[in-house]
């Protein structure tokens, strides 16, 4: 393990964690609220000093970079970022229990969404605005916006953006890694601007509109009211619906619509099946749920909502599908799963994923039938690699051991089966909102330390899809020569 590398890259993270404190401050001064600015100072100086420690002992480093010095770079950063970055929760008062608080940073930085704060309403403006702030910082990578940004001269940064990066394949748009990055948060910082733009335009409030788009954007969900985004007029649901499509769809699309290259963006299976699973689910949720509304559009405006929001795992709600028909519960619980698309700030398992899977299976049907045939499992018209086979087979085991261990060590809780497996579920995809108590309506506050420290690590887990973190601590990477 080369450390010192692995020291001075998360240093690096730290001092831009410290700026980026800076605009929530900013915001609470905007608004007068002294006490979140003390708090905000505080944070952003132990930021600052962290890094500092971290990095000015180390005056020379290899710049030689693996796997597994991005994997642990990526999961020392990602626990850092969130026990100092729930700093300002806690110095504030407004959450008052470090554990809640980090519990609350984690769900923000993984664009989970998830909450155990009974009364978002009483919170200050630049509280508020930081609990946004973190889904926006975590959807597309704080590392890939540390390469977009600070110089980097290691050849090798694409182990850091591999292991931070959702889905199972990570490819370069440009020949650089650091152009790579740029490209990604341009349409990132974009697509945040006009979503903005076209809610304020709306005539949904400055601050609203912001907090909103951030949270779109990094497909989180943090609502700054506690009806979510049920008290806004329907055309700024309709809206920020639309965009949580746009943030779950491959950014690599993005890029190449913006080099006027049609045909493979028409021809993306899995933008297809991705816009197909909405289609299909919102039809029939919305015929389901008629009865409970009477009227077409609304029935519409709802399903969409909800169907949008949870395969993009966002987690903004309209209304509260706890109330929902049992039709329309199962289906929502079947998207918990799913997810976006690979190369999207959305989390879940990916839709490219999925259909790996699928025609891995069909391809051993068929070969039970003809023996001697030779079948390669294809995407877009591509030949699938048996490495990539592999790791999906492999990603998907670990993934149902995931959600059976948290739920079982959660079990213990005094709320029903549904409420746990689907909190379980919902913190492990980066999703938000489950059924029962930990539904649209409710929160997480009922659980014990133990149980929050449990999903805190859940949430992580599934945000950085699990392998970055037991290659980081797997003793036998630290034990090696230190360069």
């Amino acid at each position: 393990m080369n450390r010192r590398i692995v020291f001075y890259r998360v240093g690096q993270i730290m001092m831009l964690e410290a700026v980026l404190l800076i605009l929530p401050l900013a915001v609470s001064l905007i608004y007068g609220e002294m006490k979140a600015v003390t708090s905000f100072a505080i944070t952003i100086g132990a930021a600052a000093g962290l890094g500092l420690l971290l990095i000015l002992p180390i005056r020379h480093y290899d710049n030689v970079m693996f796997s597994k010095e991005g994997f642990t770079i990526v999961t020392l950063a990602w626990i850092l970022l969130s026990l100092v970055g729930a700093l300002p929760f806690f110095f504030s008062g407004e959450i008052p229990d470090y554990a809640d608080a980090v519990f609350e940073t984690v769900s923000g930085f993984t664009t989970t969404g998830a909450s155990l704060i009974p009364d978002v309403e009483s919170l200050s403006k630049g509280i508020l605005f930081w609990r946004s702030f973190t889904h926006w910082i975590g959807g597309m990578g704080i590392l890939v916006l540390m390469m977009a940004i600070i110089p980097t001269d290691s050849g090798r940064s694409m182990h850091i953006m591999r292991a931070e990066m959702p889905g199972p394949v990570v490819g370069k748009l440009v020949p650089k890694i650091k152009d790579t990055a740029k490209i990604l948060y341009l349409i990132y910082f974009g697509l945040t601007i006009a979503e903005t733009l076209l809610l304020l335009i709306g005539g949904m409030p400055l601050y609203d509109s912001i907090v909103h788009a951030l949270g779109t954007a990094g497909t989180g969900g943090y609502g700054i009211k506690g009806d979510s985004i049920g008290g806004y007029a329907p055309h700024l649901q309709w809206i920020i619906a639309g965009f949580m499509v746009i943030f779950g769809i491959n950014f690599n699309l993005y890029y190449l619509l913006l080099l006027r290259k049609w045909k493979p963006v028409i021809k993306n299976t899995e933008l297809w099946v991705f816009g197909g699973l909405i289609i299909i689910t919102t039809a029939v949720i919305a015929i389901d749920i008629f009865p409970l509304y009477g009227n077409a559009e609304e029935s519409i405006r709802n399903s969409f909502f909800q169907v949008t929001s949870i395969m993009s795992t966002t987690g903004y709600s309209t209304a509260d599908f706890n109330l929902w028909p049992s039709l329309s519960k199962g289906l929502i619980f079947i998207l918990l799963f799913i997810g976006g698309c690979a190369g999207s700030t959305a989390g879940g398992l990916k839709i490219s994923r999925i259909m790996i899977m699928f025609k891995s299976v069909c391809n051993d049907i068929r070969q039970q039938r003809h023996p001697r045939s030779v079948v390669k499992v294809k995407i877009d018209g591509k030949v699938v690699d048996n490495t990539t086979l592999h790791r999906v087979s492999t990603y998907f085991i670990l993934y149902i051991i995931l959600i059976v261990s948290v739920f079982l060590l959660i079990s213990f809780e005094p709320f029903g089966f549904e409420t746990n497996l689907t909190a379980a579920v919902s913190c492990i995809n980066n999703v938000g909102p489950g059924l029962g108590d930990v539904g649209p309506a409710g929160n997480y506050s009922g659980y014990s330390t133990f149980s929050t420290i449990i999903l805190s690590c859940a949430m992580l887990l599934g945000r950085l899809e699990i392998f970055p973190i037991i290659l980081a601590i797997n003793p036998k990477n630290w034990v090696n020569k230190n360069k």
